[in-house]
């Protein structure tokens, strides 16, 4: 009865042992995964507003619309597929709602910063399309030739 009793505890110890060997790696492997996940969309965002800052930079210090929109725009939607990673994996990520929720919050700033930039850009392109802004006024009138 002894043996038989330390053999099945013996199975259920190596049991336990598996399951936590297990355990262990796939929680070493799945904040490898985030991390490794959350980096590569970090990379892509630090670059869009490095490009931002040189930007700002090349004018005083102010956003140039045309010139910023296209990056606004690349992150908005990092920041979009970002939110939308961490919501899907929080909890294999371990991240916490409160961050969650402040990095959709960030996230609608910056769309909304795009938004007004790129409608800025495009009223600045139609501007210069249409002669420097005189596109919505009447043509001046044709002074008379000849002599007077």
């Amino acid at each position: 009865m002894t043996i038989a009793t330390t053999a099945s505890i013996r199975s259920f110890l190596l049991f336990g042992l598996m399951f936590l060997a297990w355990s262990a790696f796939s929680g070493t492997a799945r904040a490898q995964s985030c991390s490794e996940d959350m980096a590569a969309f970090g990379k892509s965002r630090t670059t869009e507003i490095e490009a931002l800052n040189a930007i700002s930079a090349a004018h005083d210090k102010k956003l140039d619309p045309v010139a910023a929109c296209p990056h606004l725009r690349k992150m908005k939607d990092i920041e979009a597929k970002m939110a939308e990673y961490m919501a899907k994996n929080k909890e294999w990520c371990n991240i916490p709602d409160d961050f969650i929720a402040k990095f959709k919050e960030s996230s609608v700033r910056t769309a909304a910063v795009a938004q007004q930039a790129c409608a800025l850009a495009a009223k600045a392109k139609q501007m210069q399309e249409n002669g420097g802004g005189m596109g919505n006024l009447a043509p001046p009138p044709k002074l008379p030739a000849g002599p007077l």
